[in-house]
């Protein structure tokens, strides 16, 4: 494994974040799927760094039937601000700073529940990949 900054592996750095709560069901899940990435050990260690996230979220149509005027497609597009700060003595400067960007599309139908499944799946899937894009990027600075 490679030596993180600390004299560790970056696994094992990379377990020492601790992700503060994002709002809303959105950031619920990319909270969630963070600190599974993160630490998929089920174990809680002391925090060494602290992962602040904000999340910005778009949905557009882009396709619409012209006989019925209903959207037949939607996309929703996800903008992650991250920044990684020390526990101890960091000050309000990060270690590391960035922000990513994903946009999944999903088809829509006339029946509403199936639509509101159907974006829900997509906010997932946008959630997985985002905390992936994060989680690589962090890592590719810890080991630096």
């Amino acid at each position: 494994m490679t030596a993180a900054p600390g004299g560790g592996a970056v696994g094992e750095e990379l377990q020492l974040i601790k992700v503060e709560p994002i709002p809303d069901r959105l950031g619920h899940y990319v909270t969630n799927e963070l600190i599974s990435q993160l630490n998929g050990t089920g174990s809680s260690p002391t925090p060494k760094y602290r992962l602040v996230v904000t999340l910005t979220e778009r949905m557009s149509t882009p396709i619409i039937n012209t006989f019925t005027g209903q959207a037949e497609a939607a996309a929703i597009a996800v903008e992650a601000q991250y920044k990684l700060f020390p526990v101890a003595g960091g000050g309000d400067k990060p270690l590391v700073s960035g922000s990513v960007m994903e946009s999944v599309s999903y088809d829509r139908t006339s029946q509403r529940l199936s639509n509101v499944r159907a974006a829900r799946d997509a906010e997932i899937r946008n959630a997985r990949t985002i905390a992936e894009q994060i989680r690589t990027r962090i890592a590719a600075a810890l080991a630096k």
